[in-house]
């Protein structure tokens, strides 16, 4: 009490501690650490600390990719996109095209728009319009960038060549219809190297693999799923599937041989819908949700699927996240559906395994998502993916670019990647091959090869309407094309004629009432 009372004190306590706070200010950093931790054992370890912290980020070449959405004149705009309450990307691109799922009165229809076309679309553009139902989910050809195939509410598989500039007029006949399915099919996607064959997936819980070449069912999967099937991927050479099912079991199947192979129950213990994909390495990626509707995303070793080899948990939004994945650059892409997000990670063989890397945001919700092939992308801007986002009534293009200042070819960034030709046909792989997809460089950019488009329109079964057996087109059936362009030539011709007389004829009927009218006037 007399100390805090007495001033003097005071003040010579005050003298002292500025005097120790300045002494400390004067020393080096080693000597202050050594006050501060007691010994140089601790300043070592200090020390390690802050150099182990620096190693916390971690070295990647696409820590900087971002995200960059198209100017308004890039977009497609005034489109209707479909309304249906279906959890697919309702887009497909290629290269050379953008298709869409829109609202159709009358049945199912979607648009294809050549990439060049954009701004405002007319309503009268044509459509692609067989379905007598909702289109439900689409998929390019990977193999033939006029082949596009559908599926639909209406329990249909349609396959369509789109001819070579595009559509003229409205499309009502498909190349082949697919018939099998009982109940709406909702997924379709093509054989990754074998030519002309297609996966279609239904709400009768089955799936089959068609031969679009004759328009068979060859392989039939019925009992092996209990309820919907979400989604089918197939592995990098097309040996095996893996499904996510309304069950909650994500099952890895030998589509050959009809077994399942490895199968994990309650991969994601939610009750919204799951996802499952084939990563190039042979493991599967999944998203879904937990027991407490936080969305996740996990990996799964087919070998063991007791547990997972990592589980990130990420918000508790409602969308279905949609995962697109880059075999090239082991990144993967996340579009929730109704978000307005596209997270982004890169998967590596080291754990955790699962890096995130960035997140773009724009402030419109997606209804869809559209992802371009490797070849479709600009390879002198670093352009690493390019998606296709839609809005209600719009299509926008994302950009995703790692940044590098050399105007020199990224070998990196860009290693070969899976180009448009098959490397089997069909019956091969039911015979049992197998084939990794033939690779390309990229060096020069994509340029489709005119003898390749050559040799793949003379051998495509897709140019025969109606589920016929392969074979080549003769040079009689090459000179049939102006034929029959004459012959319709000569049906309008007529057509034109009998209206015309119509009017005539009526047009002599008016007179005579007239003449009748004005003697009953009179």
């Amino acid at each position: 009490k007399k100390l805090h009372k007495s001033k003097s004190t005071q003040e010579l306590l005050s003298s002292f501690m500025f005097q120790v706070r300045f002494g400390l200010s004067r020393l080096s950093k080693t000597a202050q650490l050594s006050i501060m931790f007691g010994s140089g054992q601790h300043v070592k370890s200090s020390a390690f600390l802050s150099t182990d912290m620096r190693r916390v980020v971690r070295q990647s070449k696409f820590r900087h990719v971002f995200g960059q959405a198209a100017k308004n004149d890039q977009c497609y705009d005034d489109i209707r996109v479909s309304r249906v309450t279906w959890d697919s990307a309702f887009c497909a691109v290629n290269p050379k095209y953008v298709a869409i799922i829109i609202e159709a009165s009358g049945g199912g229809a979607f648009l294809v728009l050549p990439l060049h076309k954009t701004g405002r679309i007319d309503k009268s553009y044509p459509t692609v319009c067989g379905h007598t139902g909702p289109v439900l989910d689409i998929d390019w050809c990977p193999h033939n960038d006029q082949v596009i195939a559908s599926g639909s509410e209406d329990c249909t598989v349609m396959v369509w060549q789109i001819p070579e500039n595009g559509l003229v007029t409205s499309m009502s006949e498909p190349v082949v219809v697919l018939e099998g399915h009982s109940k709406r099919v909702g997924i379709i996607t093509w054989h990754p190297t074998a030519r002309n064959m297609l996966l279609s997936a239904g709400c009768d819980n089955q799936i089959i693999i068609w031969n679009v070449g004759t328009g068979e069912a060859i392989i039939t999967m019925e009992d092996m799923h209990p309820d919907v099937i979400y989604n089918v991927s197939w592995n990098r050479d097309g040996s095996l599937i893996c499904t996510a099912c309304k069950d909650k079991s994500i099952r890895v199947i030998d589509p050959r041989k009809g077994e399942i192979i490895a199968e994990k129950e309650k991969a994601h213990e939610g009750a919204r819908p799951m996802r499952a994909i084939f990563l190039a390495n042979g493991n599967i990626l999944t998203t879904g949700f937990s027991r407490m509707s936080e969305r996740q995303l996990a990996l799964w070793n087919v070998e063991n699927m007791e547990e997972p080899m990592t589980v990130n948990e990420m918000d508790t939004s409602n969308g279905v996240l949609l995962p697109f994945y880059d075999p090239d650059t082991n990144v993967v892409y996340l579009c929730g559906k109704g978000d307005s997000s596209i997270r982004y990670f890169e998967i590596t063989d080291e754990a955790p395994y699962v890096h995130f890397l960035n997140t773009f945001a724009s402030k419109e919700p997606q209804r869809g998502m559209g992802y371009m092939p490797k070849r479709g992308l600009d390879v002198n801007k670093c352009e690493i993916a390019r998606f296709y986002k839609l809005h209600e009534r719009k299509c926008e293009p994302i950009v995703m670019t790692v940044p590098r200042k050399s105007d020199l070819f990224q070998d990196d960034l860009y290693p070969d990647t899976a180009g448009p030709d098959s490397a089997l046909e069909a019956e091969e792989w039911c015979e049992g091959k197998n084939g990794d997809p033939i690779l390309i460089s990229l060096k020069n950019g994509y340029v489709p090869g005119k003898n390749r488009e050559i040799k793949v329109v003379k051998k495509n079964v897709l140019d025969h309407k109606g589920p016929k057996k392969t074979e080549h087109p003769s040079p009689d059936k090459k000179c049939a094309s102006p034929n029959k362009s004459e012959a319709k030539l000569e049906e309008i011709l007529k057509e034109i004629k009998s209206l015309k007389d119509l009017v005539s004829s009526q047009e002599k009927r008016i007179i005579k009432l007239e003449e009748q009218m004005s003697k009953v006037a009179i």
